[in-house]
């Protein structure tokens, strides 16, 4: 089978039991960089030297189906430098291509920078979403937060320390100045680091300079007090702007908090003539 195995994010005391067993007997491992998963194994005192194949954002396409073809008959463990492979980092390419040829997937939990950091905000938890890492570029990075404004649960990105105060400005801008957020940095690590805020005093923080290793855990947008009447009328009007009504519903359900589902079905029957 295909095993997904999440390694430290900085502390090696985070190595779970099953990981250093996997390790152990693992005879192949499929890893982002080798020579980081020979220093893990080096760190964890693990004596046992699987083949190693590298597996990384510019050959995964390429890689999928010869490791799919090595774990139908044999184990392949599948490692990132940090964290669980799939999340910002190779692995899902393999994992599609294991699910599609019928090859048994599995995954060895553990430490998570997105967990961690939500964790550790401050902010709501009961919903939220990843985006990742936000666009280099600052258009896309305004047309990526402007689609999110809206957003009501909150957000986790990952960011380079060398973009962090862009991002905090383009952040405020789109968000507001005083939107809640805080900035995790080098998590698990000695110099572990949350600084919380409004969007706007962060971005002066940042501007001073941050390292390491950094996820941003942003809140998300007040829901607005709705009616359903008006909250039909918001979505039939996207829909006439050319907005499937599908995706006009779950817009102004994220907006208003109102059931994407009641939104579709409320715009159906207003579609409908009435009987004579």
């Amino acid at each position: 089978m295909l095993i997904l195995a999440a390694t430290p994010i900085g502390n090696l005391g985070d190595a779970t039991g099953r990981l250093r067993t996997a390790l152990e007997d693992a005879t192949i491992v499929a890893a982002e960089d080798t020579r980081t998963t020979q220093r893990l194994l080096q760190a964890l005192g693990i004596e046992n030297r699987p083949r190693l194949i590298a597996l990384h954002d510019h050959n995964e396409k390429q890689r999928a189906a010869e490791l799919v073809a090595l774990a139908a008959t044999e184990d392949v463990l599948l490692l990132s430098d940090a964290g669980m492979p799939t999340v910002s980092d190779p692995g899902y390419a393999v994992v599609a291509a294991a699910v599609e040829q019928g090859v048994d997937v599995t995954a060895l939990p553990g430490p998570s920078a997105v967990i961690t950091a939500l964790a550790l905000a401050g902010l709501p938890t009961d919903r939220f979403t990843f985006e990742g890492f936000a666009p280099r570029k600052a258009g896309e990075r305004r047309t990526i937060f402007g689609a999110l404004a809206s957003e009501a649960r909150t957000m986790v990105f990952f960011e380079a320390p060398s973009r962090l105060a862009d991002t905090l400005v383009a952040m405020g801008e789109a968000f507001g100045g005083d939107r809640r957020a805080a900035v995790c940095r080098e998590l698990t690590k000695l110099h572990e680091e949350v600084v919380r805020g409004p969007l706007g005093e962060l971005a002066d923080w940042a501007a001073q300079g941050a390292r390491g290793e950094i996820v941003v855990v942003v809140e998300g947008a007040s829901v607005r007090a709705v009616s359903e009447d008006d909250a039909v009328a918001q979505v039939q009007a996207l829909v006439a702007s050319g907005i499937r009504l599908k995706d006009a519903a779950g817009e102004v359900s994220r907006e208003t908090g109102l059931p994407s589902r009641d939104l579709y079905r409320a715009a159906v029957a207003a579609k409908k003539p009435l009987s004579p």
